[in-house]
């Protein structure tokens, strides 16, 4: 079953493109006709693609990885940060930081900056501080929260990212494709798919299109956090099953052990007895022989 429907990206606009003369002739797969100078996109390829690119970020949530979602356009901003919240992933909105993914250890250094900012807010070693420092320091930790505070828990470098408008966040995926992280990404006539490894043809400049099929994909990634939640719960289940079994095999062995060793107490008594009763009788036939003589 399709996660989205013709007539739901019909209803969206996500099959409005650009004007003819924007166009991006790489994109000719995906156009289905022209209308009014208007490139109109074949919508039954976009149900497809959108399949395809969420069984894959379905895949990638589900081992536990994460995803960046990348939208700095106004009217994406605000959906992608919803989404995104949603399904726990980090995303940026703001300002792409240049080198986010080149030179991820310094991103993570103003990261570490702005929580020793918190730490020593709440321990009470800015309270010193003159008003005009502590309104430094704060304009400071304001500024690191606008750009990286969606990006805080994002400790090593995402598996995936997701892209709305591949023109304007074209730095975002150089960098993404220089270090071989695939990128989906919703890709509109003006642009070139040619970079993009899970390429989803929709208008990227209507908030209903872009909201549609973020909705697809988040729920696609949701299904995988959960199966992989289900998975946890079942190889602790297991795992514990497996400790109960090994308990009762030691427990048995210990109550073998127990049992078998009264009887060999009991063995060598039992053989000795007879051995003394012998040996008198032994005697009397040595005695017996030579009156027989």
């Amino acid at each position: 079953m399709s996660r989205t429907t013709f007539d739901q990206l019909l209803q969206a606009g996500c099959h409005f493109g650009h004007l003819r003369r924007k166009w991006n002739p790489a994109m000719a797969p995906y156009i289905f006709m022209e209308r009014n100078g208007i490139h109109i996109i074949d919508l039954h390829k976009t149900v497809a693609k959108v399949d395809e690119a969420a069984e894959a970020l379905k895949q990638i949530a589900k081992s536990g990885k994460k995803i960046l979602f990348v939208a700095t356009k106004k009217q994406a901003k605000d959906i992608v940060a919803e989404k995104a919240t949603s399904v726990n992933m980090p995303y940026v909105i703001e300002r792409w930081p240049g080198g986010m993914l080149t030179n991820f250890p310094t991103i993570r250094k103003a990261v570490k900056k702005m929580a020793n900012i918190d730490k020593l807010i709440a321990d009470g070693t800015f309270s010193n501080l003159s008003k005009r420092e502590l309104l430094q320091v704060t304009r400071q930790r304001a500024k690191l929260e606008k750009n990286l505070g969606s990006i805080a828990d994002l400790t090593r470098l995402p598996s995936a990212l997701f892209v709305v408008d591949v023109l304007k966040e074209n730095i975002a995926v150089r960098e993404a494709n220089r270090l071989g992280i695939p990128v989906f990404a919703m890709v509109d006539t003006n642009s070139d798919p040619k970079n993009i490894d899970f390429v989803i043809p929709a208008n990227d400049d209507a908030k209903d299109s872009v909201d549609v099929v973020l909705t697809a994909c988040c729920q696609a990634i949701a299904e995988g956090l959960e199966e992989r939640k289900a998975e946890k719960a079942d190889e602790k289940a297991a795992a514990e099953q497996a400790e109960e079994a090994v308990e009762v095999v030691k427990r048995r062995a210990r109550k073998s052990r127990k049992e078998e060793a009264p009887a060999a107490e009991e063995a060598p008594a039992a053989e000795e007895a007879p051995v003394a009763e012998e040996a008198p009788a032994a005697e009397a036939a040595e005695e017996e022989a030579p009156a027989a003589e």
